[in-house]
């Protein structure tokens, strides 16, 4: 029977098995703030390699990085009516500008100190950028506008789950103007394509990209798309979106430019985000009872080397050789980049820091002994397969050499085989046999701890009958995650109001 790392598995508690992954891999803590968290230094260089990597792609998207201020008066969340409602009870806000002394060895807000106007403490941008395009555009030759801004949010959340619901978090959000509708979708699902090869190809993470009914769609937007991923215990994780937001945004904010033909036009406009989320759904989707495994494009180290030290004469040449390996390791490429690699000399036993290095992930540890120097060798572990069929490390004793010029193909088959491992739970855990409501209840009633989701044809009811819908799912912890755009076409009836279908839907339950 195997031991694993971590001290509860993710049958038995899932819930208790992330955060004691997230804790265990030293990702990140609690701040002394509800919601709030510190993001330690292999968390962070998680997000760090993601930020790199997707901000190469917006920038080839033709988007440029800027920054607007963390506080956002009140009055622009005001012009757009349905936009302040979907944010108004997130919403964190500054009365404030100064405290005083309480006489009771304490500090309260100074009630002369009251500002003229609250500030919003940034929820989302739409309304601070909004303002600044309509500054900014004036003719049809001042478009398209596209930028992009890496940031922190604050929305105040009741029910907080570190990386996958926190109070603040880290994101990046792009924001753009363009002349025409036409161009603005076109634009938005360019975005979203975006997002669905960054967490396929980088994060290992299989989604399924659609666009979101009318009740889930982003506050103020026309259409709202996502990418879902589904996590180990059948629920969904929205990991991206992209919204098409219309003239509304436009029109509230009066964004206009003077036309080709002279005329005045509003502008439609775009906005699309992603955040440290997808640091949540990494661990939650290729996780396993020894902690967390995170793919080798997003690795802050490919590969770590552990000397095996014993306090003796031999330990300064073991190092020499490791020091020696480390080198040309990070000569060697492998994904377009030069090898990440580091070798851990802390003042720790071995074992210990093999096993630390396998609760943090590191996709290739490297182990050399006195008897792997002597051979000219290496004992490599694979951190997406750790044990062989009798429950022993898989341990790969190589020529020192061999290794070196294999790692680049290493590391590829990581990445690949967690991509393909993920891919194989999801299609597994989509069931396509629901014909109606009771078919549906049924399924989330009788399927057991993970009953993954359900694809069933859908009318698109609005008004009331919408309204009978969002009660029904509510009843059963559920939600509508998309409308997948890759879906068998429609052919039958909707599971809700027996009305012909006009589509297929994602339902499931969801963090």
């Amino acid at each position: 029977m195997i031991k694993h790392a971590l001290s509860i598995t993710r049958e038995a508690d899932f819930a208790a098995w992330y955060q004691a992954a997230i804790a265990e891999a030293d990702m990140a803590e609690e701040s002394g703030v509800r919601g709030c968290m510190v993001m330690r230094p292999w968390g962070y260089g998680i997000w760090e390699r993601m930020q790199r990597l997707l901000d190469d792609r917006i920038k080839a998207l033709g988007y440029d990085n800027c920054y607007f201020p963390l506080f956002i008066p009140l009055s622009y969340f005001e012009k757009e009516a349905e936009h302040v409602e979907g944010f108004a009870k997130e919403m964190a806000v500054v009365t404030h500008h100064r405290l005083v002394a309480n006489g009771k060895g304490g500090l309260v807000p100074d009630p002369e100190a009251k500002l003229e106007e609250p500030l919003v403490v940034r929820p989302t941008s739409e309304t601070v950028i909004g303002t600044a395009f309509a500054r900014w555009v004036q003719s049809w030759r001042d478009l398209p506008v596209q930028i992009n801004q890496w940031a922190n949010i604050v929305r105040w959340e009741m029910r907080t789950r570190m990386f996958l619901r926190t109070t603040e978090f880290l994101w990046q959000e792009g924001h753009a103007a363009y002349a025409t509708a036409d161009q603005a979708r076109a634009e938005a699902m360019k975005a979203l394509e975006l997002y669905r090869a960054f967490a396929e190809d980088c994060v290992g993470l299989p989604v399924v990209v659609g666009e979101k009914p009318e009740h889930e769609r982003f506050p103020g937007a026309d259409s709202t798309f996502s990418i879902e991923a589904m996590m180990q215990d059948g629920k969904a994780l929205q990991a991206g979106t992209s919204h098409y937001l219309g003239t509304s945004f436009a029109e509230a904010q009066n964004i206009r430019f003077q036309n080709q033909a002279g005329e005045l036009d509003h502008a439609h406009t775009i906005s699309w985000g992603m955040t440290t989320r997808m640091i949540g759904a990494m661990i939650m989707v290729h996780g396993d009872d020894d902690g967390v495994r995170v793919p080798p494009r997003v690795a802050p180290w490919q590969v770590v080397i552990v000397p095996m030290l014993r306090d003796t004469p031999e330990d300064g040449t073991i190092v020499d050789y490791c020091r020696a390996l480390q080198d040309d390791l990070a000569r060697q490429t492998a994904m377009g980049e030069a090898v990440r690699v580091l070798l851990d000399v802390k003042p720790v036993r071995a074992a210990t820091k093999r096993w630390g290095w396998v609760k943090k992930g590191a996709p290739v540890i490297v182990e050399v002994g006195g008897r792997d120097m002597a051979g000219g060798n290496v004992s490599v572990l694979r951190r997406d397969g750790l044990y062989r069929d009798d429950g022993k490390l898989d341990t790969s004793v190589q020529p020192r050499d061999e290794f070196i010029g294999s790692v680049a193909a290493l590391l590829e088959s990581v990445q690949q085989s967690l991509y393909v491992e993920a891919r194989r739970r999801l299609e597994a855990n989509i069931n396509r046999d629901v014909a109606d409501f009771a078919a549906l209840e049924a399924h989330f009633t009788n399927s057991g701890k993970y009953p993954g989701w359900v694809e069933v044809q859908w009318s698109k009811p609005t008004g009331d009958a919408l309204k009978q819908v969002e009660e029904r799912l509510k009843a059963l912890k559920l939600t509508v995650r998309n409308a997948p755009l890759d879906a068998a076409a429609a052919d039958g009836t909707c599971v809700f109001t027996g009305a012909p279908a006009v589509e297929r839907i994602l339902i499931g339950r969801a963090y």
